[in-house]
Order: C-alpha cells, then structure tokens, then sequence
C-alpha cells in the first residue's frame, strides 16, 4: 500500500489563479539579491531550475523551497520554451516572493543539460552555494541545511559536491520506493562508468561552479549531474553521498530520466549497456572532459588514461587495462554487467 510522502506540507494550499500576462522581468533583481555574507547560517544559495512544460508540478515543488529552514536563497528560473502554464506559474512565485529572489530566464532549448550549464556559466549569478532543482519534485525543508552542515566544513578552495539518495513518489505524493543505496566512496574510478546521484539532490560550492564553467558549450553533454561527479572527483575534490533520501523525486509519465531503481528500470540499463547507449555515453563524457585533462589530479590523469587505453585495446588487453586502471561500479551486479560489457568491447 502506497504511503503519504511525509515531508513538509507546502505553504499556501489556496488555488494558484494563473495570470494570463506576458512574462515580467524583474528589473530590482540584481541590486534586490540578498548579500552573500558568508557567516555560518547566512550563506546565499543559487537555486537553478530548469523547467519545460512542468506547470502541473512545479507550484508544488516551489512550496517546498519557500518552506527551507535555510532562508538566504535565491531562485533562478531558466524556463525552456514551456507551451503549458509554466511562465504563469513562474510569475505569480516571483510576485508573492521579495524583489530579485526568483529571476526567470530564457533557456537555449537544447534540452535539460545545456539548459542547466546555461545557469551554471550565467555570469550574474553569484552565491557561495549553487543547488540544481527540477521541476517536479518536493524537497524536504532541510535539505539545503544538510547540505550545507557538510559543505561548508570543505575549505572554500576546493571543489565540493553533495549529493543524497532520493525517495521515489508518484503524482499525488505517495511514496513508491527509493533510489538504490551506494555503499562504495564516491570516486573518480567510479564516475567513469556510473553516476550514482540526481542533478536534483546536488548542492556545490563556488570552486565547482568555476570548474564548471569550463566546459565548452557542446550538445553532446549526457546528463549535467553525471558530468559534475567526474570533474569534482576528477579534480581531487570532496563528493559525499548521503545514504538518507533528501527530496521526493517525482515519477510519472513525462519523466526525462527515471529512478532507475525498478527491475525493469534496471533491465533497461543492461540493455543500454549492451546494445552500444553505454559506450556512447562514455564516448561522449571523455570528450567533453578531454580539454579539461590539466585539472585532473595527476592520478586521475593516469586512471583515465588507462580506461581511455582499455576502450580501444584487444581483448586480453583490454580487460588488463581496465582491472589496472581501478575503474568500477558501485554493486556486485553492476561490476559483474561491466565486466560483460568489457568481454564484448561495449564500454
């Protein structure tokens, strides 16, 4: 029997009347945001949600930000090209909230990765601490506190992500399961062939954000969050994974990307693996990190060297390689998958 997600109720249960007006830039923004004092408690977050299409959801998951036990945030919206409600939805937040702490964008409509490295390399934004948000999920109201009681233990300096398993809910907010439990440390070895966490649990500090910003604008970027695990933990960075569910991700029929955490789900992912989608994700992630070599640590440097070595040797070769080069998933059934994957020339 499903179960009522138990998270904070959101503010404000009376209607939404959504207004019919044009989008309004909020002209206070830049000289309204609040100061990014950076006293323990006083931190200034940068929200980046990035919405499509997500009005049926998004007023929830807006609620659940206002109800933030940390409240020095600030929201930047980049919408892109929604056809549905969204933009109203947007609008009427940005009215009830303070001058400049929701700001709405226009996105490159390229889809949701380059939507949100259009955030992350938007250079009027500016915080101690940036989170990615989507659009229909419902955070617990401590989440960004968690956070940062971890982050911001991290010298300012170096790059630091968190990030957390998810527990799973459907459209009316009842809990259908949670996302897998990684037990192994988060790693660059790991990242290479595995993204254990979503964009929507991750918070990062201003040291990621620049190394972020470095990639090059390219459409062939996988996912967003998969990318920040392997250059934070390339760049000797700390990622620490919270074992405890943060956010209520949303599962339903529009989904980009699921949970992952079903048998089927995962049936899904063997087939990737196998049909040739793993190896181009792969493919795809060394390219886009390959101008980026210079800020891997000189051990990550010789790990993806190895790993990069091992995609194109013999068999016998490759399989050396690859048990030299340390890389790895997070579970027995996933080393084991690959392992095949290696044997039949897929990573």
């Amino acid at each position: 029997m499903h179960s009522k997600f138990s998270f904070a109720q959101a503010r404000g249960s009376e209607p939404l009347s959504f207004s019919a007006e044009p989008l309004i830039p909020d002209a206070d923004a830049r000289s309204a945001q609040p100061s990014t004092e950076t006293a323990a408690g006083q931190e200034r977050v940068a929200i980046l949600l990035s919405t499509f299409n997500g009005a049926p959801f998004l007023a929830r998951q807006l609620d659940s930000l206002l109800a933030q036990t940390h409240q020095n945030w600030v929201l930047y919206a980049s919408d892109d090209g929604s056809k549905d409600a969204t933009l109203n939805v947007l609008t009427t937040y940005q009215r009830k909230l303070k001058p400049g702490q929701l700001t709405i964008l226009y996105g490159p409509s390229q889809g949701f990765a380059a939507n949100f490295m259009s955030l992350i390399k938007n250079p009027d934004i500016n915080a101690n601490y940036f989170a990615f948000c989507d659009q229909d999920d419902v955070w617990t109201h401590d989440k960004i506190e968690n956070a940062l009681n971890w982050i911001r233990l991290i010298p300012a300096d170096r790059s630091a992500l968190y990030c957390s398993r998810t527990q799973l809910i459907d459209e009316q907010d009842n809990i259908i399961g949670i996302s897998p439990l990684f037990a192994k440390v988060p790693c660059f070895e790991n990242s290479l062939v595995q993204s254990i966490a979503g964009g929507n649990t991750m918070l990062f500090n201003a040291a990621t954000r620049e190394l972020l910003r470095k990639v090059e604008d390219r459409p062939d970027i996988v996912t967003h969050d998969w990318l920040t695990y392997i250059l934070v933990s390339g760049n000797g960075g700390a990622v620490y994974y919270n074992p405890q569910p943060i956010i209520g991700y949303r599962q339903h029929g529009q989904n980009l990307v699921g949970s992952n955490s079903s048998f089927n789900d995962r049936l899904v992912r063997v087939k990737k693996m196998f049909g040739g989608t793993f190896r181009r994700w792969n493919e795809a992630n060394l390219s886009v990190i390959a101008p980026l070599r210079q800020y891997l640590t000189p051990e990550n440097q010789h790990t993806l060297e190895l790993f990069q070595a091992a995609r194109h040797a013999p068999f016998a070769r490759r399989l050396q390689l690859l048990r030299r080069s340390g890389v790895h998933r997070q579970t027995l059934l996933g080393n084991i998958g690959l392992l095949a994957a290696a044997v039949l020339n897929k990573i």
